[in-house]
């Protein structure tokens, strides 16, 4: 029976990982380049009563195992990196990366992050930044005199300055991919920093060497589902209910046993 309520309470407690989990992605359905998280379970070590082939009273070998298990415990919470909806804002800085890639943010610190958060914005001197002031990590200012900015599909950023009616090419904005990009490591605030699971960072020019094309004038919206998420909610929400139903049988039952002598 205490191994009963040890496996069940494991139960609950993966479960209400999984919940927060859920209501993390909800609490995101609007944030930009969001990507939801999906939790994996594993079970856990078994007790062998008795091994497969082993011999019976009635001189035959089992042909199954008795074993008991010990529960289960969460493993990951892994980032589902699909696309999300490209939506038309019609602002210039606003950037969607169409397939794989992220862009690149220098830190404060000087350190390297990655987004898929293309809501751009200029600085005071002219550099085009996040919405928390860190730089697009691509050298790329723009003159005082700027009137208009295109960005192409491949990341050509081109402006047009007063008193001119011919662009003027400011240089490329580069994209970073991961060979397992669920390996980075979310910090908040739209960042992810690789990581050694997640490998080193390839570089590339949008469009071309399994780069994603840019989108200008467009976000990508978070990928999570609602209706996939409430119905993982309420799938995380019978099972929570059915191991805490398992924990109050026990209960009963070494209820009943302590009660046999009476």
């Amino acid at each position: 029976m205490d191994k009963a309520l040890r496996t069940a309470t494991s139960g609950m407690r993966a479960q209400q990982l999984h919940i927060d989990t859920i209501s993390n992605n909800l609490a995101n359905v609007n944030t930009t380049g969001f990507k939801k998280s999906k939790v994996e379970f594993q079970d856990l070590l078994y007790q062998t009563i008795r091994p497969a082939g082993a011999g019976t009273s009635l001189g035959s070998e089992a042909p199954t195992e008795l074993q008991i298990g010990c529960g289960t415990a969460p493993v990951s919470t892994a980032k589902m990196f699909t696309q999300g909806d490209v939506v038309q804002t019609g602002n210039a800085l606003d950037l969607a990366i169409e397939g794989d890639g992220f862009l690149q943010f220098r830190m404060a610190d000087g350190s390297v992050a990655y987004s898929r958060d293309g809501a751009l914005k200029i600085s005071r001197d002219g550099q085009i930044v996040n919405s928390d002031g860190y730089f697009l990590d691509n050298n790329i200012t723009l003159p005082s005199e700027t009137q208009s900015i295109s960005i192409s599909r491949d990341g050509i950023v081109s402006v047009t300055v007063a008193g001119s009616t011919e662009p003027q090419d400011l240089g490329q904005i580069e994209l970073a991919r991961f060979i397992n990009p669920a390996g980075l490591k979310n910090i908040g605030r739209n960042l992810l920093v690789a990581t050694g699971a997640s490998g080193e960072p390839i570089i590339g020019v949008p469009e071309l060497e399994g780069m994603g094309g840019i989108a200008q004038g467009y976000l990508e919206s978070s990928n999570v589902d609602v209706v996939e998420e409430m119905v993982n909610m309420i799938v995380a929400q019978r099972a929570y209910e059915i191991n805490s139903k398992t924990i109050r049988t026990s209960e009963d039952m070494m209820s009943l046993v302590n009660n046999l002598k009476r």
